[in-house]
């Protein structure tokens, strides 16, 4: 027996009932007024110009970060992703074995977390504006890689063979048939990483790395809650104007389904697509002198003292055990919750639209609100431990898997679920049956690739203090226990990179049997 497909998406909500037996426990009764003020100030923000300067001037420091670290990554990322393609390889040489290499080395960057390499390069080149950029930067171009790399092999070939026929060599058989319908693509994925880069940003001035997390983080725990607000709306109007502009290009530059009746559109597309490309690199260099970037930093490299002393005795004396169980704990909590309430939350909402608009402006503060942030709020009235990181890692991916519910549900046919609705049936079976069916896998294939997301992004809440190899490393980083530190990371990436596999092979399954 098998469950349907709607139930499935249902099923990960199920970690509720340990998370709900076990929080009367975790609450303690010292933070419940804080709570309180904290949501009157959202709605009486500070209006304060000295304020307001402050945190413009660092959400200009974030945006500058964000945007120079996903050009580098974008445009790094094509070049990798080329590199690792089996197509392009196949085409050029006969073999695909350097691919696999390339794919496989290139895997080990992608399994480090943004944060990680912003806190290891912050030690190795001091405090500096290229230290944010680089750490999202490196993990990014190896995202974009692979995803480059996957695009081009799923391309149908025959184009490519046909001109490989023809005579024509094989760079310019592969720039004329793969080129065109690759750039879309790229695009898209380019837009959402650009989303996810002035996260990124303000995540990693969080932990003092600058710009406008600096400043919520400090406004946070000073609990000027008005003034925090004030950031705070600030960086939702970027998010939505940002979301707004890379949907509008997403369905500009889209390509379309019958190409021979829109040959004007594809060159008028293709033409705006290649003058954006082009406009990126000096854009970059713009950024970068405004932000103070200098490169010949990157020469000058702080030595780690202790690093390879041999002492393997306080390595292996770590408790590991209980520092990867924990890790994978927080992780199963914390992704049952996100891809498990977002559908929960529509079905109970489904017969009143207002309280779904209101759900769905709740899950846009969850994406926007970074987890260490959350994490610092629920210790108002929660004791620390897996329960309280997993609830501010869940908050934050359920905003992000509820927008792309909802996306999906829109984009669906919706005629079952309004044949369903004509024939009697309440609003929430219509919804379950006739709108989560049919999207059903494929929410549930991007669900296990943000599960291993979050895997990665374990590391934020467990140097804020929870559990797990987060807090090992907090405390290696503070005691410059960089032997400790360096086992730590390798862990972490194995960790990693074992997670994607398993999140891979489930969401190929899913996706062939959607």
């Amino acid at each position: 027996m098998r469950p349907a497909p709607p139930l499935l998406l249902l099923l990960p909500a199920l970690v509720l009932l340990p998370v709900l037996i076990a929080l009367p426990g975790l609450l303690h009764g010292g933070g419940w007024e804080l709570i309180g003020q904290f949501g009157v100030a959202a709605v009486t923000p500070s209006l304060d110009p000295i304020v307001l300067q402050s945190l413009l001037a660092g959400l200009g420091v974030t945006v500058a970060m964000a945007l120079l670290g996903w050009g580098i990554s974008l445009l790094g990322g094509l070049v990798l992703g080329l590199a690792s393609s089996r197509t392009v390889w196949r085409t050029l040489s006969g073999q695909e074995l350097p691919a696999q290499l390339i794919r496989r080395l290139l895997a080990v960057p992608r399994s480090i977390h943004e944060l990680l390499w912003g806190l290891l390069l912050l030690q190795l080149l001091g405090l500096q504006p290229v230290v944010a950029v680089l750490a999202i930067a490196i993990p990014y171009a190896a995202l974009v890689a692979r995803v480059v790399s996957d695009l081009l092999d799923a391309l149908p070939t025959a184009n490519l063979e046909a001109l490989r026929a023809s005579g024509a060599p094989a760079p310019a058989a592969l720039f004329t048939a793969l080129g065109p319908p690759l750039l879309p693509g790229v695009l898209s994925y380019g837009g959402y990483r650009l989303e996810c880069a002035l996260r990124s940003a303000t995540l990693l001035g969080v932990f003092g790395l600058g710009g406008l997390g600096t400043e919520l983080k400090l406004t946070l725990q000073s609990l000027e809650f008005h003034e925090l607000w004030s950031g705070l709306w600030v960086l939702l109007v970027v998010m939505l104007l940002l979301e707004a502009g890379v949907g509008q290009l997403r369905r500009r530059w889209s390509m379309p389904r019958r190409l021979a009746l829109h040959q004007v559109g594809v060159g008028r597309r293709g033409q705006e697509m290649a003058v954006a490309l082009l406009a990126l690199l000096p854009l970059l260099l713009a950024v970068g002198w405004i932000l103070g970037v200098d490169p010949a930093a990157l020469g000058h490299w702080q030595p780690l003292p202790g690093l390879g002393s041999g002492r393997w005795q306080a390595v292996l004396s770590l408790p590991w055990f209980q520092l990867v169980g924990g890790t994978l704990v927080l992780t199963a909590l914390a992704a049952g919750l996100a891809v498990g309430l977002a559908p929960l939350q529509l079905l109970v909402t489904a017969p009143w639209p207002w309280l779904r608009r209101l759900v769905a402006c709740g899950w846009v503060l969850a994406r926007l609100w970074p987890p260490p942030l959350t994490l610092l709020l629920l210790l108002f009235v929660l004791k620390p431990g897996v329960i309280t990181a997993a609830l501010a890692l869940g908050l934050h991916n359920l905003g992000i898997l509820g927008r792309l519910l909802r996306e999906s549900l829109e984009d669906h046919n919706p005629a079952a679920q309004e044949a369903l609705l004509a024939a009697g049936s309440g609003p929430r079976l219509a919804l379950f049956y006739g709108g989560l069916s049919g999207v059903a896998r494929s929410y549930l294939a991007y669900g296990a690739y943000r599960s291993d997301v979050m895997l990665r992004e374990t590391v934020v809440v467990g140097l804020a203090g929870a559990v797990g190899l987060g807090s090992q490393m907090l405390e290696s980083l503070s005691s410059f226990a960089w032997d400790q530190l360096a086992a730590l990371v390798l862990v972490y990436a194995l960790l990693t990179l074992a997670g994607e596999e398993l999140s891979d092979r489930l969401r190929r399954r899913l996706l062939q049997r959607a």
